[in-house]
C-alpha cells in the first residue's frame, strides 16, 4: 500500500503532498468494514470515500463525516468541484458534532419553551437539584417560587 501511495504521487509537486502524508497520513489495516466505520465514526474525517462494493450498506453505520464520497465513480473532486454540496466542511474531527457550512449557520434561531403548572410542579425538584449542583441557587429559587402554587399571576 506504501508503494501504491507513493506510486501516485509521482510527477505531483512534493511540498503540499508530501508534508500532509508525512505529518498526518496513516494506513490502517482492518479485519471487517464493520471495524472501519468504527474507526472512520472515531476520526470523524472531513472527506469520506466509500469505495466499497455497496457503499449504501456501509452508509447505514456512518454516524460522523463532514461529506461522504460513494463509490469507485465518486472521487473527493466531484464533490469540490460539481456536485454541489458545500465545500466548507468540518475539520480536525469536528465533524462528530458540527456539519458543513449552509444557510441555516447564517440564520437566526429562538428556543420557545413553556410548560404548564403540573409539569413544573412534576419536574420542580429535579429542576431544583440541578440548579444547586451548578451552583446557581437563584434559578433553584425561581423554581421554588412558581412551583407548587407559590407565585401566580
Amino acid at each position: 500500500m506504501v508503494q501504491e501511495v507513493e506510486a501516485q504521487l509521482v510527477g505531483h509537486p512534493a511540498g503540499p503532498n508530501g508534508k500532509s502524508i508525512a505529518h498526518y497520513g496513516v494506513i490502517i489495516l482492518v479485519d471487517s468494514l464493520e471495524r472501519a466505520a468504527e474507526l472512520s465514526n472515531e476520526f470523524a474525517p472531513e472527506h469520506l470515500e466509500l469505495e466499497v462494493e455497496d457503499p449504501w450498506a456501509l452508509l447505514e453505520q456512518i454516524r460522523h463525516a463532514g461529506a461522504i464520497f460513494l463509490g469507485s465513480d465518486t472521487p473527493e473532486a466531484v464533490g469540490d468541484y460539481l456536485a454541489g454540496p458545500n465545500h466548507t466542511l468540518p475539520t480536525s474531527g469536528s465533524a462528530r458534532f458540527a456539519s458543513a457550512l449552509g444557510v441555516e449557520t447564517f440564520m437566526k434561531h429562538s428556543s420557545l419553551i413553556q410548560y404548564s403548572g403540573t409539569a413544573l410542579n412534576k419536574m420542580a425538584s429535579a429542576i431544583e437539584i440541578l440548579a444547586e449542583a451548578e451552583g446557581l441557587p437563584s434559578h433553584r429559587d425561581s423554581v421554588r417560587l412558581r412551583s407548587r402554587g407559590r407565585l401566580s399571576y
